[in-house]
C-alpha cells in the first residue's frame, strides 16, 4: 500500500484534469462526505437536537442512540423518527453535494454510495445515475421481511415527530406492515433481512450496464470511503483502476487515502476536507 505525493494545489490541479478529460465518471461515496457537508452525529447537531434524549438515556452521539435498547416501541420510535427526520428529510448544513453536482452534471457520471441519506437525489442528481446500495432512511421495509416491498416513510415520519411527546409517540402510529401486521422497520442493510426491492434491483442493473459499458478514460471518483465495506466501493475502484491503463483513481477523505502501488502512477490521493477540495475544483474554472 501507498500514498500519493505532491503538494495540495498539484493534487487538486490532477484531479481537476482528470475531471475535465473523462469520458466517464464513477463516483462512489461513503459517510465522510455527508459528514464534509455538515451531517455530524455528535456535538453541537446532537445538543440542538437531542439534548434531551441524552440527558435521560446517557448517551451523547446519534449512532449511540440508534443502539440503544429503548423498553417501549413508542420511545423508540420517538428517537429513530427524530433522527430519520433530521437526517433525511432536512438539507444539509452545507451544499457540498451541490457543488459536487456542479463538477459533474456535464459529464457521463454514475453514483454508488453506501450513504442512506438520500443527500444525492436532494442536491438534484439524476435519480437514474444513483445506487443507494445499503438502504435509505425514508424508507421502511416489513422487519419480517413478508415481501420484498419498501414503502415510503415521509408522513409516518412527520406525524411521529410532530405529535412526540415526553420521548414517546402516541401507540396509534408505531408502523405497522400493511400486508402482514408485524412491526415495520428502516431500510437499512444491518443483517440478513434487508429487503432490496425492484427499485434497488433496477439501480443495481443499471449501474452494472454503465460498468460494462463505458471504456477508455474512465475516472473512479472516491470520496469519503472508509474502511466499513470496502468490498462495496473501494476494492472493486482499486481492481477496475488496474484493469484499464487509461483508468484514473482519486480518493479524497481525511486520513483514509491509501491504495495499491500497483495503480500508483494512476492515482491521485487528497487527505483533506472533501468539501474544501470540491470548492477549490470549482474556483479553478
Amino acid at each position: 500500500m501507498t500514498q500519493s505525493t505532491g503538494s495540495y494545489s498539484d493534487n487538486i490541479q490532477r484531479l481537476k484534469k482528470a475531471i475535465d478529460e473523462a469520458d466517464a465518471i464513477v463516483i462512489g461515496a461513503g459517510a465522510g462526505l455527508s459528514t464534509s457537508a455538515g451531517f455530524t452525529y455528535s456535538g453541537e447537531r446532537f445538543e440542538k437536537y437531542f439534548s434531551d434524549f441524552g440527558e435521560k438515556y446517557g448517551f451523547n452521539d446519534m449512532y449511540s442512540g440508534g443502539f440503544y435498547q429503548y423498553e417501549t416501541p413508542e420511545e423508540m420510535w420517538a428517537y429513530w423518527s427524530r433522527y430519520i427526520y433530521i437526517n433525511r428529510y432536512m438539507d444539509a448544513p452545507k451544499p457540498v453535494y451541490e457543488n459536487l453536482l456542479e463538477l459533474v452534471k456535464d459529464k457521463d457520471y454514475f453514483v454508488i454510495t453506501t450513504n442512506v441519506d438520500h443527500c444525492f437525489q436532494k442536491a438534484g442528481f439524476d435519480k437514474e445515475r444513483l445506487f443507494y446500495t445499503q438502504g435509505d432512511y425514508g424508507l421502511f421495509q416489513c422487519s419480517e421481511p413478508c415481501t420484498p416491498v419498501t414503502y415510503d416513510n415521509e408522513e409516518m415520519v412527520r406525524s411521529m415527530v410532530e405529535r412526540q411527546s415526553d420521548m414517546r409517540i402516541p401507540s396509534e402510529l408505531i408502523p405497522k406492515c400493511p400486508n402482514c401486521g408485524k412491526p415495520l422497520t428502516m431500510n437499512l442493510r444491518s443483517d440478513d433481512k434487508f429487503v432490496e426491492d425492484e427499485g434497488w434491483d433496477r439501480a443495481a442493473e443499471r449501474y452494472n450496464q454503465f460498468l460494462r459499458t463505458r471504456k477508455g478514460r474512465i475516472l473512479y471518483l472516491e470520496l469519503g470511503v472508509g474502511y466499513n465495506t470496502p468490498g462495496i466501493i473501494k476494492f472493486p475502484f482499486w481492481q477496475m483502476t488496474a484493469k484499464n491503463p487509461d483508468a484514473t483513481y482519486a480518493c479524497v477523505n481525511y486520513g483514509e487515502t491509501m491504495f495499491p502501488e500497483e495503480i500508483q502512477e494512476q492515482a491521485i490521493s487528497i487527505d483533506s476536507d472533501i468539501g474544501q477540495v470540491i470548492e477549490d475544483i470549482g474556483n479553478m474554472d
